[in-house]
C-alpha cells in the first residue's frame, strides 16, 4: 500500500465509519487489468448511502449509491422522485452547468448527464479519469475534478465528448475542488489547501498552499476567502494566493463538507449534522444554529432559505435555515441502505439490506431492476436465503426472521427466533432453516409452521459460524478460523461434527456442488475441498484471489466470488478441482460481499453500492 492510501485510510478512519475510506491505489490497478474480463454490467438496484447533493430551481440532484436522484423539491417538505439515472460507480460529488449535470463517479471518473428533462436523464459522455472522481467543479468549457491523486481538468466543450485537458499532482489527496476567478483551491487532505494557477487550462500549476492543522476535506471560496473543511472549519484569507494566511477558524469538530451562503458557513459535520457558523466577522467565527441530522452528515447545498443535506444511509434531510439560529428539518427523502446479502428466486432478487432489513427487486427486465416491496427487519439484516412463499432474514442479534413474500409488493414477517448469537447466515432445507449463529454456532429451526418456528438442534463450532451450506445428511459451516466444518444432521435434533478442515485463511461462505464444497477463504481466496469423504475432508486446488473472497455461488463448471472491496467478482474456472483458473472479472464500485447466479447473470450485493447485475 502507498503512503498515500495509508495516510487517507487513517485520516477518514479518525473520523468516519472504516467503510468510507477512500480505496486504496492498487485496487485502480485491478481494476484497469480487469474490470470488464468476459463480464459486463447490465443492470442494478442503484440505492444506498447519500454522499453527494446539488439544487438547481426546483430540483435536487442527489447521488444515492451508483445512481442520481432527481427531486422535486417545489414542496420543500416533500421530496418526490421525478426520474434517475444509473452511473458505473459510486457518486462521489455533482455539480449542474445549464442542462448537464456533472458526476464525480469515483473509480467510473467522470459522468456527464443530459438533465434538460429531469424526468428523463441520461447519460451522453464520460472520461475516466486515472484516479478515483471525488468531487467536481465546472467553469466555462472545462470540468475541474478532485481525482485523489491531484486535481484533473477536462475539457467539455463538447459535453457527448470530454477530452483531456491539462492536469496538476497535489502532494496530498485531493478531496474537493472550488474554483473561482483564474484559480482552483483544492482540499488535499493532510496537505490542507493548496491553491493552482488555470489562467492556461493546458498547464495548471501550484502558486500557493496553506497546511491547515486538520485533514483538508472540503473547500468553498467567497470574496477574498476560502472557507475550509478541515475537521474544524477554518478561514483563508487569499487576497494574495501567492501567501495565503489563516485570518479565523472554528471549531465544531468532524466538518467534512461546507457551503457559504450571505454572511453563514453552512457546515456539514458527520455525526454532528448541521452547523451554522456566522462569518460575518471572518476573524472571529461564532456558532449560531445547528440541526443534529438522523445520520451522518457528508455533504451540503444551500439554495434559498433551505439547506440540504446529504445525510449518507439517512437520505436527504432539508433544513429550513430562514432562521438561522433554529434550523429545523421540514422534509427528508430516504434511501434504503446496504446490500449485504441476495438471493434470486423466479423474477425477484431479495436484498438483505442492513439496518433497512429485506429489499424485493424486481429483475424481469435486469436492464432495469425497480424496488417493488420492502419489510423493515427489526435488527441488521445480513443474509437471506429464499424457499417457497417466504424469505428467511438472518437479523444478526435479532435471530432469525421469517417474511411472507406470496405477494412482493407487500412482504410481512409471519414468524421469529431469537437465536442465543447474532444470526449471520441461514440455509433452509426441507422443513428447517439452519442459522450460522456466530459466536452460538450452528442452529437448527423447526419452520414446518412458520409462524412459529423453534429451535430442535444445535452445535458449537469452535470458531464463528458466518454462513452454512446444506447437501444431503450435512451442513457445511463457514467457521471464521476455525475453518469449514461438516456436521452430519441426519437427526436435526442431535447434530454432531464428523469432519473439519483447517482453511489457511478465515472462513466466510461455503458452496457445496457435487464432491466439493468451495469455501470462501478471506485473504487466501477460493479453498476447494474434496467431501467426498465427509469425515476426512482434503483440499485439492486453491486460487489466490486480489481481494478478501466474502462469498461464493457455484454454478455448472464456475465459481463465482465476491472478492470484496479490491476485487469485486471474480469467475473461477472449476472444470478441474485442482488446477482452478481466472476466466473473467468485474470490478464493482462497493464492496462485493455476495453473489448469486440464475441463468445468464450473476448478481452481486456490492454494499454500499448496491445491488449490480451482470450478464
Amino acid at each position: 500500500m502507498s503512503t498515500l492510501s495509508l495516510l487517507l485510510g487513517l485520516v477518514m478512519s479518525a473520523q468516519v465509519p472504516s467503510s468510507y475510506a477512500v480505496p486504496y491505489p492498487a485496487r485502480r490497478a485491478a481494476k484497469v487489468a480487469g474490470e470488464a474480463k468476459n463480464v459486463r454490467l447490465v443492470g442494478r438496484w442503484p440505492y444506498g448511502p447519500a454522499w453527494a447533493v446539488v439544487v438547481q430551481g426546483r430540483y435536487a440532484y442527489l447521488g444515492s449509491g451508483g445512481a442520481v436522484f432527481v427531486l422535486d423539491i417545489s414542496d420543500p417538505s416533500s421530496p418526490r422522485k421525478v426520474g434517475e439515472c444509473v452511473t458505473p460507480g459510486v457518486v462521489r460529488g455533482l455539480f449542474v452547468s445549464g442542462d448537464y449535470l456533472y458526476v464525480a463517479d469515483g473509480w467510473a471518473g467522470l459522468r456527464i448527464i443530459d438533465i434538460s428533462d429531469p424526468s428523463s436523464p441520461r447519460q451522453v459522455g464520460a472520461y475516466d479519469t486515472p484516479g478515483e472522481a471525488l468531487a467536481i467543479h465546472v467553469s466555462g468549457s472545462y470540468a475541474y475534478v478532485a481525482d485523489g491523486y491531484g486535481l484533473k481538468v477536462i475539457d467539455i466543450s463538447d459535453p457527448c465528448s470530454p477530452k483531456k485537458g491539462g492536469a496538476y499532482d497535489t502532494p496530498g489527496g485531493a478531496l474537493a475542488v472550488h474554483v473561482s476567478g483564474s484559480y482552483a483551491y483544492v482540499a488535499d487532505a493532510w496537505a490542507g489547501l493548496r491553491i493552482i494557477d488555470i489562467s492556461d487550462p493546458s498547464s495548471p500549476r501550484e502558486v500557493g498552499a496553506y497546511d491547515t492543522p486538520g485533514s483538508a476535506w472540503d473547500v468553498h471560496v467567497s470574496g477574498s476567502y476560502a472557507y475550509v473543511a478541515d475537521g474544524d472549519l477554518r478561514i483563508i484569507d487569499i487576497s494574495d494566493p501567492y501567501s495565503p494566511r489563516q485570518v479565523g477558524a472554528y471549531a465544531p469538530g468532524g466538518a467534512l463538507a461546507i457551503h457559504i451562503s450571505s454572511s453563514y458557513a453552512y457546515v456539514a459535520a458527520g455525526f454532528k449534522g448541521l452547523r451554522i457558523i456566522d462569518i460575518s466577522d471572518p476573524y472571529s467565527p461564532k456558532e449560531v444554529g445547528a440541526y443534529d441530522t438522523p445520520g451522518l452528515a457528508k455533504a451540503i447545498h444551500v439554495s434559498g432559505s433551505y439547506a440540504y443535506v446529504a445525510d449518507d444511509w439517512e437520505g436527504l434531510r432539508v433544513i429550513d435555515i430562514s432562521d438561522p439560529y433554529s434550523p429545523k428539518e421540514v422534509g427528508a427523502y430516504d434511501t434504503p441502505g446496504y446490500a449485504r446479502d441476495v438471493h434470486v428466486s423466479g423474477s425477484y432478487a431479495y436484498v438483505a439490506a442492513g439496518f433497512k432489513g429485506l429489499r424485493i427487486i424486481d429483475i424481469s427486465d435486469p436492464y432495469s431492476p425497480k424496488e417493488v416491496g420492502a419489510y423493515d427487519t427489526p435488527g441488521y439484516a445480513k443474509a437471506v436465503h429464499v424457499s417457497g412463499s417466504y424469505a428467511y432474514v438472518a437479523d444478526d442479534e435479532e435471530g432469525l426472521g421469517i417474511i411472507d413474500i406470496s405477494d412482493p409488493y407487500s412482504p410481512r414477517q409471519v414468524g421469529a427466533y431469537d437465536t442465543p448469537g447474532g444470526a449471520e447466515g441461514v440455509y433452509v432445507s426441507g422443513s428447517y432453516a439452519y442459522v450460522a449463529d456466530g459466536w452460538a454456532g450452528l442452529r437448527i429451526i423447526d419452520i414446518s409452521d412458520p409462524y412459529s418456528p423453534r429451535e430442535v438442534g444445535a452445535y458449537d463450532t469452535p470458531g464463528g459460524a458466518s454462513a452454512v451450506h446444506v447437501s444431503g445428511s450435512y451442513a457445511y459451516v463457514a467457521d471464521g478460523w476455525a475453518g469449514l466444518r461438516i456436521i452430519d444432521i441426519s437427526d436435526p435434533y442431535s447434530p454432531r461434527e464428523v469432519g473439519a478442515y483447517d482453511t489457511p485463511g478465515s472462513a466466510w461462505d461455503v458452496h457445496v456442488s457435487s464432491s466439493y464444497a468451495y469455501v470462501a477463504d478471506w485473504d487466501k481466496g477460493l479453498r476447494i475441498i474434496d467431501i467426498s469423504d465427509p469425515y476426512s475432508p482434503r483440499q485439492v486446488g486453491a486460487y489466490d484471489t486480489p481481494g478478501k473472497a466474502r462469498a461464493v455461488h457455484v454454478s455448472g463448471s464456475y465459481a463465482y466470488v465476491a472478492d470484496g472491496r479490491e476485487g469485486g467478482l471474480r469467475i473461477i474456472d472449476i472444470s478441474d478441482p485442482y488446477s482452478p483458473r481466472q476466466v473473467g472479472a468485474y470490478d464493482t464500485p462497493g464492496c462485493a460481499r455476495a453473489v448469486h447466479v440464475s441463468g445468464s447473470y450473476a448478481y452481486v450485493a456490492d454494499d454500499w453500492a448496491g445491488l449490480r447485475i451482470m450478464k
